[in-house]
Order: structure tokens, then sequence, then C-alpha cells
């Protein structure tokens, strides 16, 4: 039995072998096939006769091929290295290629390139024109002072539509309008319009609300962040205010809400007044409260329906003890405040000083 299996596998052998070489033989040469490792046809085959080779010339056919297989298999690696490297670098340079030509496509698909030119020059044409109309405004107003304001306020007018016409003649012109770009065009309107009405609607809906809460009325005197003065008109977007000093100031109505407003008179024309004078602690205080009283209820601004109030405090002014003495009055009019504490003062002054009656020593030293 053994025996048998041994002339078995020996005769197997050679047939296994060159199932192998064949095997490796083939990816290098796949056109070549061997048909028996025996037997091979020969080109006249009509006859049918079979050549038999020997093993020796059998083993070295098949090694050649195999050692050329595996010189192939060691160079094949680098050329597809290489072959991929060039492959990737023609790629890249295509696709930057075509970038660029989409880009440039996409612009031209929007900008006219002509119209660019055309509003270039309309734009240089604009700013010409504007510094010409300034020097003839600056002109006229030096020959016509009268007209001055006036002047100025169609410059500001006409600039206006000059600015606004010009900015829509260059779009037209520019670029090619379609529903891509007006979708763009709106969105970035959109977002911007809405960060800059954002002050404008909070004023708003703070006028509505000085309206009906009514905190002050055209006409009060009052106070806000350090301005005093009477206010002049309230619309929806701002308040006007006109100070003693004649001066105009426009307060946004968004402002009223967080900060403190004090209203002297709130819809009155009436509006007390505290008014202050310091004497010496050995002076006459008795008949300083008379000679202030008296002197406040004669004055022509004063409103007499209204209580006239004085009180008197100790207070010290620049380590000296004095007396204070304060006038709690109504003014007959918001208008005539300057003018009623002008009074005041010179008339309680002149009285003092006719009765003999001192400020503290420091202030009458100093004066």
């Amino acid at each position: 039995m053994r025996l048998i299996l041994l002339t078995f596998l020996f005769l197997l052998a050679p047939s296994l072998l060159l199932s192998q070489e064949k095997t490796q033989t083939e990816p290098a040469n796949p056109p070549q096939q061997i048909a028996s490792p025996e037997l091979v046809s020969p080109p006249d085959s009509e006859q049918g006769n079979q050549v038999e080779i020997p093993d020796s010339n059998l083993a070295q056919d098949t090694s050649q091929p195999a050692s050329e297989a595996t010189k192939a298999d060691i160079k094949e690696p680098a050329q597809a290295l290489n072959e991929s490297s060039e492959i990737i670098k023609k790629t890249i340079e295509a696709s930057a290629d075509e970038a660029s030509e989409l880009s440039f496509s996409k612009i031209t698909r929007f900008v006219r390139l002509g119209g660019v030119i055309i509003s270039i020059t309309l734009i240089i044409l604009t700013i010409i024109i504007l510094r010409i109309m300034h020097r003839l405004v600056e002109r006229f107003s030096l020959q016509i002072p009268q007209k001055r304001m006036l002047f100025h306020k169609v410059e500001t007018i006409t600039q206006f539509f000059i600015y606004v016409g010009v900015a829509i003649s260059v779009f037209l012109l520019s670029f090619r309008i379609n529903d891509q770009l007006l979708s763009i065009i709106g969105g970035t309107l959109a977002v911007s319009f809405g960060f800059a009405i954002k002050d404008l609607i909070a004023s708003f809906i703070a006028g509505l609300m000085i309206m009906i809460d009514r905190p002050f009325q055209v006409g009060d005197r009052i106070t806000f962040d350090g301005q005093y003065g009477d206010i002049t008109a309230i619309g929806l977007r701002s308040v006007r205010m006109q100070t003693l000093t004649d001066d105009t100031v426009t307060i946004p109505n968004n402002k009223f809400l967080s900060d403190s407003t004090v209203c002297g008179n709130y819809g009155e024309l009436s509006m007390q007044m505290t008014i202050d004078f310091y004497i010496g602690l050995d002076q006459n205080i008795e008949q300083a409260c008379t000679i202030v009283n008296e002197a406040t209820s004669t004055s022509h601004y004063v409103c007499l329906p209204k209580p006239v109030v004085v009180l008197v405090k100790q207070v010290i002014i620049e380590n000296y003890m004095a007396y204070r003495v304060r006038i709690k009055a109504y003014v007959l009019d918001t208008q005539y405040e300057a003018a009623f504490e002008t009074d005041l003062n010179l008339r309680i002054m002149k009285a003092f000083k006719e009765q003999e009656i001192h400020p503290p020593s420091i202030l009458h030293r100093n004066t």
C-alpha cells in the first residue's frame, strides 16, 4: 500500500510543479500557455504526431519567464507610483483651470465690464459736479447772507437726490439683473436695513410711550442728562429741547426709556424755584428772613397764588458755620426764571447792605 502511494506521488510531483510555475508566469506573459508538462503540439499538427520534450529543457524554459516576471513585479510599483503622481498633478492643474474659468464665468454672468467703466466715469463726473455746486453755494452765500441757510438746505437736498440717482445708475449699469442677483441683494439689504432701523424702531416705540404716558409735555422745563431747558417738540423719533443759553438739543426718544427725567412744571406755566442766601451766625437772622420774604412777595415775576416759603438752616462753608436762607417760590412763567432770580438777588443784597447784614466771615473776607 505504501509503495503504491509513493509511486502515485512520484508521478504527480512534476505536474504539480509545472502548475505552480504556470501560475507564476501567467501575470507577466498571459498569452503564453503550456498545455502539458510532457507533450507540445508542433505547428504541423495535421499528422497528429506528439513530440516529447525533455525535463531539462522544460525547466530552462519555465525558469526564464519566472525571473523576468520577478523583475517586472519589482519595476511595476515604481512605475505605477510615478504614473499616479503624474495623474494627480494633471488632475490638480485641470481642477485649478476649471475653477478659474468657473469664477471668471460667474463674474461675467453678473457683472458688465463695459458698464463698470461707464460707472467709474459717472462717479468721477458726479464728484466734479458736487464740488462745483458747493463752490457756487458758498459764493452765493457770501453775496446774499440773508439766504445762506436756504442755499445750504437746497444744496443738502440736491446732494441727497444726486447720490441716490448715481447709486441706482451705477447698479443698473454694472450688474446683470436676474433672479439670483435680486435674491442676494434682497437678503443683504434686509439684514442691513434691520440693523439700521433697530434704534429707529426703538425710538418710535419710545415716542408712542411718551405720548401715552406723558412724562413731560411741550413747553415743560426739564432736566435730562445734564441738559436743562424747555421742550419745544415731541416727535416719533426724537425730542427737541431749547436750553437757557438758546441752544437746541435733539434727544432720541429711546433715551427716555432708560434715563430719569426731572420736570419742573409738568404742563403748567408756573414753576417752583429755589434760591439760597448765606449770612454769618452773628447776624440778625430774623431781620434777614423778613427782608427775603418781602422782596420775594413783591417781585413782578412771582406767582402770588402759590406760597412763598423761607427756610433757615445752619451749614458749614469751608470750615465756617453760617446760616443758609433758602427761598422757595413759584415764578409766574418758566420763561421768566432767569429774570426772577436776578431780581431777587439784586433787591435782597441791596437790603442786606442797607441793614448791615453781612455774609459769613470767609465770604466777607473774600469779597
